[in-house]
């Protein structure tokens, strides 16, 4: 292993650590509604649980309702009990074949937890990326010890980890920020 193989695979799962805290925050609901949200959601689809987007078509029709068209016309009633039952607090409502979901506004109070949620969510991910940092830092230091590279590679090595762990850590604030904006905003 050589200071390239270290710092390409600490990019790597860091990378893969920021798309986890992103969909991390899809999953926290907002005023605004999204399709992604019910992708947590799981319905009873003959025997077997799966997401509702693989059984009906989920869609916007404005910006504080999603609509959802079952495929089958025997899952309305299944989807409807699913969403209902979910965490989420959403109440939808049937129309015939169609499925209303409408997003509650959220109150101040809710807001403000939601933004705890959020903040606790990316200390998450910036401890991840800090378990990162030291496992390669780890490994730079063992090749140091196996006299596979100089003490100044190894020095340089810890600096440019630290540098891309800066980064890292700057786009997890950000997308914090953005979140907590987005959930704030009335």
């Amino acid at each position: 292993m050589s200071i390239a193989d270290i710092k390409k695979t600490f990019e790597q799962k860091s990378a893969r650590s920021i798309e986890s805290f992103k969909s991390e925050l899809q999953k926290i609901r907002t005023g605004r509604a999204h399709p992604g949200i019910l992708d947590q959601v799981h319905v009873e689809y003959y025997g077997s649980m799966v997401s509702i987007s693989q059984v009906a078509n989920v869609s916007l029709l404005d910006a504080r309702t999603i609509s959802v068209q079952p495929w089958e016309k025997g899952m309305g009633p299944k989807i409807e009990k699913a969403i209902r039952e979910s965490d989420l607090g959403l109440n939808p409502s049937s129309q015939g074949e169609l499925l209303r979901v409408p997003m509650p506004a959220l109150n101040e109070e809710r807001r403000r937890d939601l933004t705890k949620v959020v903040r606790g969510a990316g200390e998450d991910a910036r401890i991840a990326v800090r378990n990162l940092r030291r496992d390669a830092n780890d490994q730079a230091k063992k090749l140091l010890k196996d006299k596979a590279i100089s003490e100044d590679d190894e020095r340089r090595s810890l600096d440019e980890v630290q540098k891309l762990t800066d980064r890292v850590i700057a786009e997890i604030d950000r997308l914090v920020q953005s979140k907590e904006a987005e959930i704030l905003a009335v």
